[in-house]
């Protein structure tokens, strides 16, 4: 089902054939921390960036990794609605290669690697 943002997406099968291929990606997690503390993907390109905390500092919060408008980026959440929602930002504001992770780490948990859980 498409995001209700329009937000271009890329699918968790789709995100893992990456992983293993391309280290020129941004990954942002936009859940919360305490979301974050229950489950999370061992990937050292991911960015904990809570969307309370994009909220509240906006494009100041992002890491300078993620600054380039042309830096591709791939957002999550947990079912990829709220990351869907900061794909869209982004592009309001310049970003040009930014992708929403479809269904979000809870995809990932059950289509990818199950051992991280889902919550």
């Amino acid at each position: 089902m498409p995001n209700p943002f329009g937000a271009p997406e890329i699918s968790v099968n789709e995100m893992a054939q990456r992983c293993a291929t391309d280290d020129t990606f941004v990954w942002l997690d936009v859940r919360e921390p305490n979301e974050h503390a229950l489950v999370s993907i061992a990937d050292t390109r991911i960015h904990l960036l809570p969307l309370s905390r994009l909220a509240a500092e906006r494009l100041d919060a992002l890491p300078d990794v993620a600054r380039a408008q042309d830096a591709p980026i791939v957002v999550m959440c947990h079912h990829g609605v709220r990351s869907a929602q900061v794909v869209a930002w982004l592009q309001q504001q310049g970003w040009t290669n930014v992708l929403n992770l479809a269904g979000g780490i809870d995809a990932w948990a059950r289509e990818v690697d199950a051992s991280i859980g889902v919550y």
